[in-house]
């Protein structure tokens, strides 16, 4: 057994109880796999997750890979190449993979409640396996050529990469100087330098395949004269055999703070040989095609982070069950009294219900964003890559699952980040901070998450001048209707009227900071009249309001869990069932009081806003 413990109950819960997807499993496109079926991979791949994939996650940080830069090669701890393998036998990656390729067809929800015991067991196991989820984007978007790669991707098992970022050019991806000159023979010769580059080297697979974002010679600037390009790491002969080596070689593995075996890599292009690639579906049409994999990659950064929250919650929480400490408070002045287990004391419980009301109320935003998807998903099966009618289900869910994606990465970073190390970790008092217990490099590992695919600021930015002003706020009037019909009074009796009323108040106070920027927004046109200056208000709260607004969602899913919790109390719940329910109502009403009332003072903060911050000297800093 190794560190991990799973939550497949919650995880149940929120798929069949709450959120219904038993209606949509076992038919249409999802026939071969009906509810009866997702209870059983969801039970496996926890067994795998718990077990074989958890073993070599406390090893692999103590002996992390070894990179020769003689040969531009990694070598990977001996125990997790044992737990990647076991993996790769169990065929779990099959439910990334297209049907034509050997996938097996599931909705997203059930393949991102599957992501979540992967990437809570040992994330760098999904990370390593991005290759089938890779082969996906090659097979939909790609020439024939390019089709029949990622079908080699997908029976080789090979690796796979995101290769965005440059030394010079982080987040500001249009500034990147890598040059892709076309040789006249459908193929393009890359050179530059990128950075960052996750699995860019490793020696679990024969191959690994990089989709590259280049600028074809003689482009615009910024990141629409960007192109994506195929560059493996072999050429690829006409019968799927391995050629010479390309001219794409790993020069740097860093050393980083936390989830050291995942190998993030330096990458040169063209500087020993020419590296060789293609133009991916034969079109410039870089940004966007790269987007499909960013989107995709935020989602398991989200989910990475709140799946390692959720395994530090319950080792706390069993610490705390077992734990002998100090005699209960109301005794304390009886120095005979006998001693307790620290669960009995106020500030640990106090402790432990916030990280349970986030651990789980963050598992329902990726499981209720998944939920968009599975819209989305069903509508590409059905007309392909063809866009939705406007107004539509399928339209409106992606513009939802645009919407939140920023939420998920965003709050399930810095929330899991924080959570550990200020509530889980210390949980355990000074044994937190020793590796007696793994809490301390779930701390280290979870750090990336806030950083991974854009930091908390970027999708701050996103979230509000692209999800919500570029969008009219469309997405965010039909989330916010959602919203309202959990916060409205009911008739008769209600238990949880305390709890809608502080939803119905939250929810006021995001959608003040929300017209508080959107006011500065729009006073910063110099075309009508303003002060661009007025953008700088903008941009102090946009990370105020991307966690605030995760903060509403979350409590808004928590208190939907209570009521279908409380419904099923009232019927009569199993015995075993009893207590999961009664933690759901009290997870729900503790956040509705605890964290909820705190977004009324992010309205008064958000409105005090002036520039003065802007225009304090740069040496008082």
């Amino acid at each position: 057994m190794g560190h991990y413990k799973s939550n497949v109950r919650d995880l149940e819960f929120n798929l069949f109880e709450v959120l219904g997807r038993d209606a949509v499993l076992g038919q249409g496109a999802y026939e071969d796999v009906d509810t009866d079926t997702a209870r059983e991979i969801l039970t496996e791949i926890a067994r795998l997750s718990e077990h074989e994939l958890a073993e070599s996650l406390l090893d692999s940080d103590r002996n992390p890979p070894i990179f020769d830069p003689e040969t531009s090669s990694v070598t990977l701890p001996e125990s997790f190449k044992s737990s990647y393998k076991s993996y790769i036998d169990a065929e779990w990656w099959r439910l990334d993979v297209p049907a034509e390729l050997g996938g097996t067809v599931v909705p997203p929800s059930l393949r991102w409640a599957a992501a979540e015991l992967v990437l809570g067991a040992n994330p760098a196991v999904h990370m390593y396996s991005a290759g089938y989820a890779f082969s996906r984007v090659l097979y939909e978007l790609g020439t024939e050529a390019q089709r029949e790669l990622a079908a080699q991707m997908v029976e080789n098992h090979w690796g796979a990469t995101m290769v965005l970022t440059e030394p010079d050019a982080g987040s500001d991806v249009g500034a990147g100087r890598t040059k892709a000159v076309d040789n006249g023979d459908g193929t393009w010769s890359i050179s530059g330098v990128k950075r960052f580059i996750t699995s860019g080297e490793h020696d679990m697979s024969d191959n690994i395949v990089h989709f590259v974002l280049a600028r074809p010679e003689g482009a615009k600037g910024g990141t629409k004269g960007l192109s994506l390009f195929i560059v493996p790491k072999f050429h690829v002969r006409e019968d799927g055999s391995l050629g010479d080596r390309n001219g794409v070689y790993v020069t740097n593995v860093e050393h980083k703070m936390g989830l050291k075996v995942s190998t993030t890599c330096e990458v040169r292009f063209g500087e020993q040989e020419p590296a060789i690639g293609t133009l991916l579906g034969g079109e410039h049409d870089g940004i966007a095609q790269m987007f499909r994999i960013i989107e995709n990659a935020r989602m398991m950064v989200g989910t990475k982070a709140i799946a390692t929250l959720s395994a530090g919650y319950l080792q706390a929480r069993d610490y705390a069950l077992e734990r002998v400490q100090g005699a209960d408070l109301t005794q304390n002045a009886n120095k005979e009294a006998p001693r307790v287990t620290i669960i009995h004391h106020p500030d640990v419980r106090r402790s432990l219900m916030l990280q349970k009301a986030y651990a789980e109320g963050m598992r329902a935003l990726v499981l209720y964003t998944a939920t968009q998807q599975d819209v989305v998903d069903q509508h590409q099966r059905e007309h392909g890559l063809t866009p939705p009618e406007p107004g539509s289900p399928a339209a409106i869910a992606e513009k939802v699952n645009d919407l939140l994606l920023p939420i998920v990465k965003g709050l399930g970073s810095e929330r899991a980040w924080v959570l550990l190390g200020t509530e889980s970790l210390q949980t355990f008092g000074g044994s937190g901070f020793l590796q007696d217990f793994p809490v301390e490099q779930y701390v280290r590992d979870a750090k990336i998450d806030t950083l991974y695919e854009g930091t908390t600021a970027i999708q701050g930015l996103d979230f509000f001048f692209r999800k919500i002003v570029r969008d009219k706020g469309e997405a965010l009037s039909w989330l916010a209707g959602k919203i309202q019909e959990t916060a409205a009074p009911r008739d008769g009796d209600d238990s949880l009227a305390p709890e809608r009323q502080q939803l119905a108040k939250a929810l006021e106070a995001v959608q003040g900071i929300i017209a508080y920027l959107g006011g500065a927004a729009f006073k910063s046109d110099p075309r009508q009249g303003g002060d661009p200056r007025n953008l700088y208000l903008v941009g102090q709260n946009t990370s105020r309001l991307l966690l605030a607004a995760g903060d509403l969602v979350v409590g808004w899913l928590l208190l939907q869990q209570a009521e279908v919790a409380q419904r099923a109390l009232a019927a009569g719940a199993s015995a075993k069932d009893q207590d999961f329910y009664a933690g759901k109502v009290a997870a729900a009403s503790f956040y509705a009081k605890n964290v909820l009332p705190r977004l009324r003072s992010e309205l008064a903060i958000a409105q005090l806003t002036d520039n003065a911050l802007m225009d304090v000297p740069e040496g008082a800093f």
